[in-house]
């Protein structure tokens, strides 16, 4: 039977017509699980955070910074920073967690320690009626706290930090890690590092600031030279010194006062300033007594302990120590 050739022109465009439907279907489907997916959404999120673009990644994670929080780490180096230890990245496949919604589950390693972050995901609608589009479950960043004890500023991620009342709350996005530390002059406190694996809130970053070297060899100088001003007075008692030398015997000769071990500097915060440790050293006597009964004179070469109170103030270019003697 012969078949006109209308009927295999129109069967060819059908045919055509198929396999075009076909293709594009399979195109949407393609598209829906790689460009449209939640997990591409997260990749997009992952890849702003490297690149230090916070206001994409603020965007993307449909996140808001929490009221009072400190955004320093939510943009450029400081957030570039928050994520050069992450390694192994690895976005997982989504998995249902309820209508339209799913879990996205990230795992890395991060300071060398393997961990999973898991973001939550909603079906918000479609494009074009084919595309189906992923959002963000809206949360609130977290926060890290950075405290140091008597300062006001600190080092975090290596931007330069001010600390209101020697703390504040920088909010952070996540994965990350956080660093802070704090290096003047005077005083000096080790890096501390906390990672962010969510929303809950990290390991506060409290900075235990120490002395510097600079600061103690400033302040046993100026112990030494009161010290040594108390050496040069030639009596038995020096005036508003540590250390005297009682006796009922009369003078024979000349007083020399020797110190035979300085005292060691402790220095510790408190409440705002710092505190000196009770100082304690040792001390010669050399002189000559006379007996007041029998009159006879004696050599006397006779070490003692002593030990005295401090006050020190210290501010960015100047230290003083105010010795306290009380007998």
């Amino acid at each position: 039977m012969h078949t006109p050739p209308v009927v295999k022109v129109l069967a060819a465009w059908l045919l055509g017509l198929m396999l075009v439907g076909a293709a594009f279907m399979a195109t949407v489907a393609v598209l829906n699980s790689r460009l449209f997916s939640p997990e591409h959404q997260v990749s997009l999120y992952l890849d702003a955070l490297r690149d230090g673009n916070g206001g994409e990644a603020l965007g993307l994670l449909n996140a808001s910074v929490p009221e009072g929080s400190n955004p320093a780490l939510l943009d450029g180096d400081a957030l570039r920073s928050a994520t050069v230890g992450l390694a192994d990245l690895e976005v997982g496949d989504a998995r249902g967690s309820g209508s339209d919604r799913v879990e996205v589950p990230v795992t890395y390693t991060l300071d060398g320690v393997e961990t999973t972050s898991v973001f939550p995901l909603r079906q918000t609608g479609t494009e074009w009626g084919f595309f189906t589009v992923w959002e963000f479950e809206p949360t609130v960043l977290p926060t890290v706290e950075v405290s140091a004890l008597n300062s006001v500023e600190a080092a975090v991620n290596g931007l330069d930090v001010g600390l209101p009342d020697g703390r504040a709350a920088l909010a952070t996005f996540y994965p990350a890690a956080v660093t802070a530390r704090y290096e003047g002059r005077y005083f000096a406190a080790p890096e501390g590092r906390t990672t962010v694996t969510g929303v809950e809130a990290p390991q506060p970053l409290a900075l235990a600031l120490e002395p510097t070297p600079e600061l103690t060899t400033a302040v046993e100088e100026q112990v030494h030279a009161f010290l040594d001003g108390c050496a040069e007075q030639t009596v038995f008692q020096p005036g508003n010194c540590p250390f005297a030398y009682p006796t009922d015997k009369r003078l024979a000769g000349d007083i020399n006062w020797t110190i035979e071990e300085y005292p060691r500097a402790s220095i510790t915060p408190s409440e705002g300033s710092w505190l000196l440790a009770p100082l304690s050293g040792r001390v010669r006597i050399d002189t000559r007594l006379r007996d007041f009964f029998s009159g006879e004179v004696s050599d006397v070469s006779e070490a003692m302990p002593f030990d005295f109170t401090a006050d020190l103030n210290v501010t960015e270019d100047s230290i003083t120590v105010t010795p306290v003697v009380r007998y």
